[in-house]
């Protein structure tokens, strides 16, 4: 293990050392060519070769410099190395606010995440991502507590209205707030054709994240527990994601029920406050 450990830290602790090794993954490279493409000065890439060498790593034909299937090996798991531990990097500040109870939930459907988080300077960047998601969709299908605050419903209504096709999931308790927030745009948005709504009472992770379904990417928005808070935008164009995110919605979607919309548009408006439910 320390053994291990000592050459991944050799590596590690050299950009050039990382990037000698990527360049020859692409094609055998001579010495100038290294330098070129590496930016490194010629005794750096050769204090490089000769270590590599001395590893069995890359070997020297016709005077070029390739990569051994050893050397190949080493390349590989060192990128999935430092891609893992990027991805790691990039979640571990919004963790708390990922689908964790969701089945079949893994951290690398996320590899290419983007990520929305509130800065010192600009605490308003998860709700300008989910405006951002709403604008570039013509349609959107998700569950939970995605679309609370006042300013991304105001988006996510107007793009209802102007005919994006929306399918959408939510806890009666929910609905009830948002409705409350702006009975009369809400009531025009749910009525129109191109917009489904339906009730759960048990959605997966409903206190703390919610999915969004895109034409080109899906999304994760993170509250916080007891604020309803918008706390982290999650959004990622990858496959794997997609087809997770389609199995989850499709399951939530069995176990729903239709909306009634004069269960909602005539009730009390103070009854989401009974609820615990402030407007937003």
């Amino acid at each position: 293990m320390d053994t291990a450990i000592r050459d991944i830290e050799f590596l590690a602790r050299s950009a050039h050392r990382v990037a000698v090794l990527e360049t020859l993954a692409e094609s055998p490279r001579d010495r100038r060519d290294l330098c070129a493409a590496t930016d490194a000065s010629n005794p750096t890439v050769g204090r490089i070769i000769r270590d590599f060498e001395d590893r069995g790593w890359i070997v020297r034909d016709d005077g070029r410099y390739e990569l051994t299937l050893l050397g190949e090996f080493v390349t590989e798991r060192f990128a999935e190395l430092w891609s893992g531990m990027s991805t790691a990097r990039t979640l571990r500040d919004v963790w708390q606010w990922l689908p964790h109870e969701m089945d079949g939930f893994t951290v690398d459907l996320f590899e290419d995440a983007e990520v929305a988080a509130p800065g010192p300077e600009y605490p308003y960047r998860p709700i300008k991502r989910v405006t951002q998601l709403l604008e570039s969709t013509d349609a959107i299908r998700g569950f939970g507590t995605t679309l609370y605050k006042s300013g991304n419903l105001e988006v996510f209504c107007q793009r209802v209205i102007d005919g994006m096709n929306t399918e959408y999931i939510y806890s009666p308790q929910i609905l009830r707030a948002i409705v409350a927030w702006n009975p009369s745009l809400t009531a025009e948005a749910l009525a129109r054709e191109n917009c489904t709504i339906l009730l759960h009472d048990a959605l997966p992770d409903d206190d703390r994240c919610g999915l969004n379904i895109m034409d080109d990417r899906i999304g994760i928005c993170g509250h916080d527990r007891e604020s309803a808070q918008l706390e982290a935008v999650i959004d990622t164009p990858a496959a794997e994601a997609r087809a997770w995110a389609d199995e989850i919605y499709e399951k939530q979607r069995r176990e729903a029920r239709p909306f009634d919309p004069e269960e909602f548009f005539q009730a009390d408006p103070g009854h989401d406050r009974q609820l615990g439910v402030e407007p937003r």
